[in-house]
């Protein structure tokens, strides 16, 4: 893509997606093991993207560094974060884990700044700071069913706010070390080599969940419903992300999460038959303007003096 805008357009729509198929994912995560799960999906993802893998005549061949980035982009983006992400959230509840993962706007902005030198414009700050404080706000709008008032604090809580502060790191790797692979890869190329790679690491968990497994016991529209789980999950969102991050820094993609609980939000009240309060109506508001604000073209007397 040549477009800045439409580049914008990839990444919200990538979010969104996410948003989508981890709302959805609550009947897959029932009946399936989370790591047997992983391994059927990036499984799913290497049969749908074996055309992807065959490296393009304008491509280098890969180097040594951009095989360890590739292995550090689905380590850290796919594997460590599942991981980090569900154990925690089983050690604190719901609401402790959207708090946290109202901070990764800002991961993303500070690793880009320390590891690639982006410069961030004070407007992509404000509009960060807004990303945080409207995915602040959809964590508190939402009723906790956390320990009763006056309940001890579940063992090793501080353990799985550890994870979710871990979990919070791996989503800022994934952006950043995703920006430098679009430099030399396309972005079919790099979602196909990141599953293989999510492929491999969540094999042996997966071989030996299947060995127990009873396959027979899960009915067929739950396998129809991982097939799309797997297809958005290993294939569209991460080809909308890439393709996103080659026209826009990851600093600035950053402002792009809030369309995750804000779609994850839409389809509980459109499909799942859940509701909507006054402060999550709020945070839709705050989440809208954060993108407004981030997207916005400057004014023509100012273009030559902000860089993106």
């Amino acid at each position: 893509i040549t477009s800045k805008p439409l580049a914008y357009a990839y990444l919200a729509l990538s979010m969104a997606l996410v948003g989508a198929y981890v709302a959805f994912s609550k009947p897959l995560a029932a009946a399936f093991p989370v790591l047997l799960l992983a391994w059927i999906r990036f499984g799913i993802g290497v049969v749908a993207m074996l055309g992807w893998l065959r490296r393009p005549a304008t491509e280098a061949p890969l180097d040594s560094k951009a095989r360890v980035l590739l292995f550090f982009e689905s380590f850290f983006g796919n594997f460590l974060f599942t991981i980090c992400m569900i154990t925690g959230v089983s050690m604190t509840g719901a609401v402790a884990a959207s708090v946290t993962m109202a901070t990764i706007p800002a991961a993303i902005a500070l690793l880009s700044w320390l590891v690639l030198k982006e410069r961030i414009s004070g407007r992509v700050l404000c509009a960060i700071g807004l990303a945080v404080i409207g995915i602040a706000l959809f964590a508190f709008a939402k009723p906790s069913h956390g320990p009763a008032e006056g309940a001890a604090p579940a063992p090793h809580s501080w353990v799985g706010q550890l994870l979710l502060i871990a979990a919070v790191f791996c989503e800022a790797c994934y952006a950043v070390i995703g920006k430098k692979l679009t430099g030399s890869l396309s972005p079919k190329r790099i979602a196909a080599l990141i599953n293989l790679w999510g492929f491999a690491l969540t094999t042996p968990f997966g071989l030996y969940l299947a060995w127990r497994f009873d396959f027979g016991a899960v009915p067929l529209p739950t396998w129809a419903l991982l097939v799309a789980y797997a297809l958005a999950a290993c294939v569209i969102s991460v080809w909308l992300w890439m393709t996103g991050l080659q026209l826009v820094p990851a600093s600035q993609s950053a402002v792009f999460t809030v369309m995750l609980p804000v779609a994850a939000a839409l389809v509980g009240v459109v499909f799942l038959g859940e509701s909507i309060n006054a402060l999550q109506l709020l945070a839709f508001g705050i989440a809208v303007s954060s993108l407004v604000l981030a997207t916005l073209p400057l004014p023509a007397g100012r273009k030559s003096q902000a860089l993106h």
